[in-house]
């Protein structure tokens, strides 16, 4: 997918279409319930941008577990049990090991760069080959990005990786297996199964995603060091899953139109994200009594270092990885010709 490519073949379809055709109404789950601003809401969004636009085809949202569980996403839109799904691609690391180069890489691509490498490059047609290759009977289309998410909550300060030895905590992604490197037992917990295995004991700290986002949670409550910055998840990408044989039904109109709808989920999704988050930061201070830290640069060089390691097995276990890898580093170098130049340097505590 290019976005020059899809403006145009939209412009071209709007002033060609005749009559409208039948509407059709897809059935989309969500992974992210609508209560919870910025991930929830830009499920909800979507829906909305996208019937506002559509002539040809309309969305109905879905809360997590309405039609089927957050991680049961993926193989119902494959089987055709729901037709769509919003969801992020780093739910599906447990069955396919580069799915959570789409979704997030630690120390990797911010914002900007990710969707530089996805719309421009070659991220959204490895995306959409990830997922035939490995037997997946869907149409993949980003649908969503916000910035970097925090490292974690945890009920006790960490001073040093001896710190993080032997905790339970629900981690995300590629990231998890950098955490469990160095000591840390992970599971990957729906948003909201989160609080209540914080509450009972079961993990000890979490991390999931933007301070406004997390404080809809409530995980405040029980953990009061919150981390920062969130190098696991410099930007996290979304997706928006919908069934092949559905989407390859639909009319060129009408997939014109979603892919536009899901440019401007993007833009909004982020801009939300941007926005909002510096106000919740001061809020946990000031009225929920939560310590902001930020992990020191010994401690991040060891979670860099890890992850590179964790990268280059991967990479050698998987070729798919590798190959996407790859194209990714690629990508980085040269647009390291443009990012280390053109903006300022950043300032340093």
């Amino acid at each position: 997918m290019k976005l020059k490519a899809i403006a145009l073949a939209t412009t071209a379809a709007i002033a060609t279409s005749g009559a409208a055709n039948a509407q059709e109404v897809l059935e989309m789950t969500s992974a992210f319930g609508k209560n919870l601003p910025i991930l929830g809401t830009a499920g909800v969004d979507f829906v909305e941008k996208i019937n506002s636009i559509s002539e040809g085809v309309e969305f109905e949202h879905f809360d997590p577990g309405e039609l089927v569980p957050t991680l049961e996403a993926l193989d119902a839109v494959s089987n055709g049990s729901v037709d769509a799904a919003y969801t992020t691609a780093g739910y599906w690391q447990g069955k396919i090991t580069a799915a959570s180069l789409f979704a997030a890489v630690p120390f990797g691509p911010e914002a900007g760069e990710f969707l530089a490498w996805m719309l421009y490059d070659d991220g959204a047609e490895m995306f959409q080959r990830m997922y035939d290759e490995n037997g997946y009977n869907v149409h993949v289309q980003p649908c969503g990005i916000i910035a970097p998410e925090t490292s974690g909550w945890f009920k006790n300060e960490i001073n040093s990786m001896a710190d993080l030895e032997g905790l339970n905590m629900r981690f995300f992604g590629l990231g998890a297996e950098v955490m469990q490197r160095l000591g840390v037992s992970t599971s990957l917990l729906a948003g909201g199964d989160i609080f209540p295995a914080l509450e009972r004991g079961a993990i000890d700290a979490t991390e999931f995603s933007m301070p406004r986002i997390d404080a809809r949670l409530g995980f405040y409550n029980i953990a009061k060091f919150n981390y920062f910055p969130g190098w696991h998840q410099p930007a996290t990408m979304f997706e928006l899953l919908v069934n092949k044989d559905v989407w390859e039904g639909l009319d060129e109109r009408s997939q014109n139109q979603i892919e536009v709808a899901c440019l401007a989920n993007i833009t909004t999704n982020y801009a939300e994200g941007e926005a909002t988050n510096f106000a919740a930061m001061q809020s946990n201070v000031d009225e929920n009594g939560v310590t902001n830290m930020v992990w020191p640069d010994e401690m991040l060089a060891t979670f860099e270092s890890t992850w590179n390691e964790v990268a280059a097995e991967l990479a050698a276990e998987d070729p798919y990885f590798a190959e996407v890898w790859a194209d990714l580093q690629e990508f980085r170098e040269g647009y390291k010709t443009w990012g280390d130049t053109i903006y300022l340097p950043r300032p340093r505590n």
